[in-house]
């Protein structure tokens, strides 16, 4: 994918304003749980359309502690488990209250269906921003974020761009690379620091 055509990476003041709007809409937790599904655990807009209450769920069938997607509702062989963000958690949760499909296969449905597609998330993010004004972003932006987030703090915690690949679904370093976002500021103070 070439640069100009990558979708825009969130800041901090964009996902805050995304949330504070998507509080507004029709249908408020089953949004805010898809913009957070996209930023905070970085999926694709097929694996939030195919995510099921069983990858979300323990064996006692309360929300657990990870997603455990499948190959299937993923993009090839990129099925992954992924540490739950407590504010995915604390989503999903609020989301199962509100309503009746918490009980059947997808997490995210319709009016109409109890699932949706991947086309139906793409459409909402390009409605959100689109409302927002955001210019460039599209659904993959959360994962933009999510991964470029990602690679900036593995190291903190002892981990490497390995790590970040691996939460990412990629099969390939290079593709995750892609992915992250340069950072100006950081490549003048490591200079300085030479």
């Amino acid at each position: 994918m070439g640069l100009g055509k990558q979708a825009k990476t969130l800041a901090k003041g964009q996902a805050e304003a995304i949330l504070a709007y998507l509080s507004t809409t029709r249908y408020p937790e089953r949004d805010r749980l898809i913009f957070l599904l996209s930023a905070k655990a970085g999926l694709r807009a097929k694996e939030i359309a195919h995510l099921t209450w069983r990858m979300v769920c323990d064996a006692a069938g309360q929300v657990g502690h990870a997603i455990h997607l499948t190959n299937d509702a993923s993009k090839g062989t990129s099925g992954r488990v992924i540490p739950m963000h407590p504010a995915v958690r604390a989503a999903l949760t609020a989301y199962r209250k509100t309503t009746a499909t918490a009980t059947g296969d997808y997490v995210i449905g319709t009016e109409r269906s109890p699932g949706t597609s991947p086309q139906v998330v793409v459409n909402m993010f390009q409605r959100w921003y689109r409302h927002l004004g955001f210019i460039g972003c599209s659904s993959h932006s959360g994962r933009r974020t999510f991964i470029t987030g990602a690679a900036r703090k593995i190291s903190t915690v002892g981990g490497s761009l390995r790590d970040v690949q691996a939460l990412a679904g990629h099969s390939n370093l290079r593709t995750t690379q892609r992915y992250i976002e340069e950072n100006a500021d950081a490549q003048r103070r490591v200079v300085q620091q030479l």
